[in-house]
């Protein structure tokens, strides 16, 4: 009876060290062929990103790519890897994307892409039910493929799959996190009613701090993010113990230095919306706005206003939501005054917001809101929800001005109003705001600030 006591004790250390040392044996291999191929001494360090979707061209991949270029500039010596699902794509493929979506030009020379088969383990699509943890184990079966193909030196979870550092931390390796979003927080566990759902959510919260816990750099992209992330890490039975890694603000950068190029008089009638097509953006909410806009002042139909909605198409998935918001604009009689602009690349995109005169953007609790940055960098008066990160980020007001750079709505009608409010400034107070906005964002999210805010995290601990 001991002895089988014994072996069980010891029987499941046996198979993580089985695993261990199976993933390392099968990953040296294509470890070397991969360093031999881009010419690079075997002795090359290696800093993995964990971005599955990395050829979305969002916000989160622009944050991606400005750490890969700042990393290939200014530690030319390091590998970094990318461990996408983007299995259709290519190298180069990827490349030409970043360039034209972004502007931002990356090295082929040290950088390697792991496709992974698997993607489909952290689709939301997967899991009609228990979806959380549906997704955040899936992350896990994805990470283990990843690490069976190649294991770094230095791992960081850019996409918000905590649950993935566990995983790499029982393999030895140094794990950081960029939390764009916390997966679950308390403002989340308040809106459940039914007593089950609650279990279940600080059943999965308690398990979300764990995981969060074994990074040994931690990142979050706004103050939002912070206060959240803050509160799941001291989540009880923890509290303030066991010395945690504080997480650290590095907010996305902004393009600021093409944007306020862009002039800032002579704007059209314009309402601009940039984001993924995504469920959580609430596109249908900027149709609807259209609606009560132009219900409430018809005299805008024959004025030529526009909703212009430019996003990225990520699947049939994307695809199909595009044609529900055409389908919702028909309903509503206001097809004529929408326009849809999928994929855009970067030149394209930049003209928009140099005719633009209102940018929205009606995601409830948006973490950050890269778009937002962009509408005031651009001179673009933005109106976003009144929720989560944009009011506390971006402000209303610039530090030491009596006067606001933008607006807060929640709902259609809302918004509506904000619209017409924007649209019938003054000439003098038009443009007063609009440079208010643009002094905003360059001051506080230029590149250059990202990239202070990234080398002062402590990242190249994991790997310097």
């Amino acid at each position: 009876m001991a002895n089988i006591i014994i072996l069980l004790s010891v029987l499941p250390l046996s198979v993580i060290f089985f695993c261990i040392t199976y993933l390392r044996a099968r990953s040296s291999q294509q470890r070397k062929a991969v360093l031999d191929s881009l010419s690079l001494p075997p002795s090359t360090k290696v800093f993995a990103f964990f971005h599955p979707y990395c050829n979305a061209g969002g916000g989160g991949e622009r944050v991606l790519w400005t750490a890969i270029a700042y990393i290939q500039r200014t530690h030319p010596h390091l590998l970094c890897v990318v461990y996408t699902g983007d299995t259709l794509a290519t190298k180069s493929s990827i490349l030409e994307k970043v360039q034209s979506r972004f502007s931002i030009t990356l090295s082929p020379a040290t950088l390697h892409f792991v496709f992974l088969k698997r993607r489909i383990l952290v689709e939301d699509s997967t899991y009609p039910h228990f979806t959380l943890i549906g997704q955040s184990l899936g992350s896990v079966g994805l990470a283990i493929e990843a690490l069976s193909l190649f294991v770094p030196d230095a791992y960081i979870d850019t996409m918000g799959y905590a649950f993935t550092l566990p995983l790499v931390r029982l393999l030895g390796i140094p794990a950081g996190a960029y939390v764009h979003y916390p997966t679950v927080s308390p403002p989340m566990i308040s809106r459940v009613a039914r007593k089950a759902k609650l279990v279940y959510y600080h059943a999965f919260m308690l398990l979300y701090a764990l995981a969060l816990r074994r990074a040994r750099v931690l990142m979050v992209n706004s103050s939002w993010t912070k206060k959240h992330v803050d509160a799941v890490l001291a989540y009880p039975p923890f509290g303030g113990r066991w010395g945690i890694v504080r997480p650290r603000v590095v907010y996305p950068s902004c393009d600021t230095r093409e944007m306020e190029r862009l002039t800032l008089e002579g704007r059209e009638r314009i309402v601009l919306s940039i984001a993924q097509f995504r469920p959580e953006k609430d596109h249908a909410k900027q149709v609807r706005a259209l609606h009560a806009l132009l219900q409430a002042h018809p005299e805008y139909a024959t004025q030529g206003l526009q909703l212009v909605m430019i996003g990225g198409c990520r699947n049939a998935d994307d695809e199909a939501r595009v044609e529900v918001l055409r389908d919702l604009a028909r309903d509503l009689g206001v097809e004529a005054q929408v326009q849809f602009v999928l994929n855009a690349p970067y030149p394209d995109m930049l003209a928009w917001l140099g005719r633009a005169s209102v940018g929205l953007n009606t995601m409830l609790d948006e973490h950050f809101g890269i778009n937002v940055v962009e509408f005031m960098a651009a001179g673009v008066i933005p109106i976003a929800h009144a929720s989560g990160g944009p009011p506390r980020g971006h402000r209303r007001r610039v530090p030491g001005s009596a006067h606001r750079c933008g607006y807060h709505a929640k709902t259609p009608e809302e918004f509506a109003s904000r619209i017409h409010d924007a649209l019938t400034l003054s000439p003098e107070e038009d443009l007063a705001i609009r440079q208010r906005a643009r002094t905003w964002a360059v001051q506080r999210f230029s590149e250059a600030e990202f990239e202070a805010a990234w080398e002062a995290s402590g990242w190249s601990q994991l790997i310097l």
